[in-house]
């Protein structure tokens, strides 16, 4: 029998926020801007359910991207004006960080009572945010000091989470898969092996209570070659129990991901691509899943886009029509796979 908490049907947990939403938080009335995204997060929720996704999240409506979990909630870390060649508006750290409260999970105490499909929280990575806000001389006296304490945070968060409820909870960590070639990219402020040890500390879990999935995304697109000593040390030494891999391409590096995942570790394989409108052929898909199971159990697998569908509010991807076509294609090819086996 398949593994019931494998949540088949998955997402990033970004989606295309309403117009209204939009103008709310830029309105400049705290209380609008709060009831906005609140019916927003209500509309989000009845939109998955509609879709039977295996888990529901608030779509990142109450935050400006992907980031904005933490960057929004902690002390010491400052806004810039300038935009990082990411596209990202850059954040500078200039004190260790410390946290101002709860990150999320408010939220994900919301979505529990809206709705009894798991919740699920996307926050980014502890490794990620140190290595894209780092700056000598600024504040913290390392990359790898800045990480560990935003480690702690993000930790204790997803112990508060569990605690609430919360079932699957992702980390996203952008750099990583560049970081797996064989020319590897730039981790930005922290190495290889720090990113590693930094993220390995917030994911690291004494008990993990039934159900409980803690997921990594490293990335959304996989490199030209995967250097495989490197994609194994990965998988080690970050203690996750599901890996969210982009698999829409069809690459042998894509394929080679996966076969270098642990035989006891879930993977989420971003089947549909979150960048472009055309729906990918069922046949298509169907055939890569199966180059996948001849290395990787199909019954520890999951699906979903390949990335978030708008990891920055203004700053879309897609239409929100095109955005549920994807995802209703997502489970249509969770269904050719399980059946109704989640």
């Amino acid at each position: 029998m398949a593994d019931t908490f494998n949540y088949r049907i998955d997402h990033h947990g970004s989606l295309v926020r309403p117009a209204g939403l939009l103008t709310a938080r830029t309105a400049g009335d705290p209380e609008e801007r709060a009831a906005a995204e609140l019916r927003a997060v209500q509309e989000a929720v009845v939109l998955q359910r509609g879709l039977r996704s295996t888990v529901v999240t608030d779509g990142d409506f109450p935050r400006d991207d992907f980031r904005g979990a933490v960057l929004e909630n902690v002390s010491g870390l400052r806004r810039t004006d300038t935009v990082g060649p990411d596209g990202l508006v850059r954040w500078v750290a200039e004190a260790l960080p410390k946290a101002n409260g709860p990150l999320v999970a408010d939220w994900a105490g919301r979505l529990a009572a809206l709705t009894v499909i798991a919740p699920k929280v996307a926050l980014p990575s502890p490794a990620y945010l140190a290595a894209t806000t780092f700056e000598a001389g600024l504040g913290p006296t390392s990359a790898r000091e800045l990480g560990e304490a935003l480690a702690e945070i993000i930790h204790a968060e997803i112990e508060l989470l569990v605690s609430r409820g919360v079932r699957l909870i992702q980390l996203d960590n952008p750099l990583l898969l560049g970081q797996l070639a064989t020319d590897p990219a730039s981790g930005g402020a922290l190495s290889f092996a720090d990113a590693l040890a930094v993220d390995a500390l917030a994911t690291r879990l004494d008990e993990r209570p039934e159900g409980v999935r803690i997921g990594v995304a490293p990335g959304w697109e996989a490199p030209a070659a995967v250097d495989r000593a490197r994609a194994e040390r990965l998988y080690t030494e970050v203690p996750a129990d599901r890996w969210i891999l982009p698999f829409d391409q069809g690459t042998d590096a894509e394929l080679e991901l996966v076969k270098a995942l642990p035989e006891d570790l879930d993977v989420c394989l971003g089947v549909v691509d979150a960048t472009t409108p055309e729906l990918e052929g069922i046949d298509t898909v169907m055939a890569r899943i199966d180059a996948a199971g001849e290395f990787k159990d199909i019954e520890d697998a999951a699906v979903s886009p390949s990335r978030g569908f708008a990891d920055v509010a203004t700053r879309p991807l897609l239409s929100a029509e095109d955005q549920r076509r994807k995802l209703v294609l997502v489970e249509t090819i969770a269904r050719y796979c399980w059946g109704n086996e989640f």
